[in-house]
């Protein structure tokens, strides 16, 4: 995989949307953990068909700043870089925006899994602590 891939998904933010909606805050504004998600999904779904057969990506670090705030009505633009690879870790600078101008950023890491290999282990976890 090299690095250069981009990608850009955009979402309409609705009342579902909001930190007050997801509990990570009071107001009826689009809610970090809700940029979080967009930034994940526009970063894995960047590499999807560069992956093998069998293969998936994992985040593993997310290091975000989310500047101002987004009301409801907006559509927020998110838009992804991968900057670094090497090995099974991806590196990727992201972008958000709305029409007024940026909304987050981030560096987000990833890491290419075997899906098969992955998910064993967590069936075993599961069954571990049950």
């Amino acid at each position: 995989m090299e690095t250069g891939i981009r990608n850009t998904k955009e979402i309409l933010v609705t009342e579902e949307l909001t930190a007050a909606a997801v509990g990570s805050g009071l107001l009826p504004v689009y809610g970090t953990p809700y940029l979080v998600a967009l930034m994940e999904e526009t970063c894995h779904t960047s590499v999807g068909d560069q992956l093998e057969a069998g293969q998936g990506t994992v985040g593993t670090r997310m290091d975000i700043k989310h500047v101002a705030a987004t009301p409801v009505g907006l559509k927020v633009r998110c838009e992804s870089e991968l900057v670094a690879v090497d090995g099974r870790r991806l590196v990727f600078n992201v972008k958000a925006y709305d029409p007024a101008g940026l909304v987050g950023e981030a560096v987000h890491e990833r890491f290419i899994i075997d899906n098969e290999r992955f998910m064993a282990k967590a069936a075993a976890k599961a069954e571990q602590y049950k």
